[in-house]
């Protein structure tokens, strides 16, 4: 019994030394202990998404406004975009400002294979495309969350900039919820400073296990030393308006018919508001749900389904994503008096003014 236990404290020894001697002289060779370190390289991820992003050649006729050019004479214009493949079955999504105004549309896949696509939907209040080739079984992306994103995640972005097909750049999640660029009726971005260029509208961003977080669609280019501000479209939103798409070859909204704005701290101090919430009404639409509810211009909307609206954008994301014929109990002041109403949403019609 004696003896066992010595060999066991000599073994233990034997092992402690050998450890420490790997350490010393190959530190490389031990494993990444609670996962304190990041990885050197994001490879593993380029190769489970990059067959997924497509590129596309648009063709569009544009007329000439130059002094010389003669009257009614059009000229050819081609762009470089890209696509991302969410679904085996051939679906793809991108801008709707790369498809808009096309007369012509290519896909060329990964593999090199090049086809025209179906348009399938569009949704231009968010900036989206549906697309659809018939190729076989394709290789779609895995698809992530974007509701988990937070400011410092290292994200990619993979495109066909300038034509330079599959590009990567890299960067970090800068902001997330970005509004009030008047890019969309709808923004809802991630702000990222992975390199966005021409040619990658419509492409992937990506997380550091190759999902699908966000499609990429613009870049904050005030000026030419504007750099490193890109904006994409979250991708929970853009599984919702596939999924409408898919469905109803459209999107389908909910109506309030009224436009809000944004109080400012000293326009809630006058009316007497204590709290952060509250939204001034600018327009109620003659006919819509909210003038049939009895709302008008000037009331102050503390609360819409028993949420505290803060801003303009969430007031009309709460509208859009009401269905037609359901309601919204409104809470709200006018002239300074508390009230309520219940407004029965519609369906949001193309123009919404």
């Amino acid at each position: 019994m004696k003896s066992a236990l010595i060999f066991l404290l000599q073994s233990i020894v034997v092992g402690l030394a050998v450890a420490f001697l790997v350490v010393l002289v190959r530190p490389d060779l031990m494993p990444n202990m609670g996962g304190a370190l990041q990885p050197a390289s994001y490879a593993d991820a380029v190769d489970l998404s990059s067959a997924s992003v497509a590129n596309i050649y648009t063709k569009r006729l544009v007329q000439d406004e130059g002094s010389e050019a003669p009257e009614g004479r059009f000229r050819v214009d081609t762009s470089f975009a890209s696509a991302v493949i969410i679904d085996p079955e051939g679906f793809l999504v991108t801008n709707y400002h790369v498809v808009a105004t096309a007369a012509e549309i290519r896909v060329q896949l990964s593999d090199g294979r090049i086809t025209e696509p179906v348009t399938v939907g569009v949704d231009a209040e968010t900036d989206l495309a549906l697309l659809k080739v018939d190729l076989g079984t394709l290789p779609a992306i895995s698809i992530g969350r974007s509701d988990s994103l937070r400011i410092g995640d290292v994200v990619l972005a993979i495109g066909n900039p300038y034509g330079l097909t599959t590009s990567v750049t890299q960067g970090i999640v800068s902001a997330i919820g970005r509004g009030l660029l008047n890019l969309v009726t709808f923004e809802n971005f991630i702000q990222t400073d992975a390199a966005i260029n021409a040619g990658n509208s419509g492409g992937a961003l990506i997380n550091s296990r190759g999902e699908l977080v966000g499609i990429n669609t613009a870049v904050l280019a005030q000026d030419p030393g504007t750099e490193g501000i890109g904006f994409a479209i979250p991708v929970d939103l853009v599984r919702g308006v596939v999924d409408q798409i898919k469905l109803n070859g459209r999107v389908i909204r909910g109506y309030m018919g009224l436009l809000p704005d944004d109080l400012t701290k000293s326009e809630r101090t006058a009316m007497g508001i204590e709290s952060g919430n509250g939204i001034l009404l600018t327009a109620v639409y003659a006919g819509g749900p909210a003038a049939l509810a009895d709302l008008q211009v000037g009331d102050v909307i503390l609360e819409m389904n028993g949420e505290p609206v803060f801003s303009q954008r969430q007031a009309l994301l709460i509208s859009a994503s009401t269905n037609p014929g359901e309601t919204v109990d409104v809470v709200g002041l006018r002239d300074g008096v508390r009230f309520a109403a219940t407004v029965t949403a519609a369906e949001r019609p193309e123009d919404p003014r």
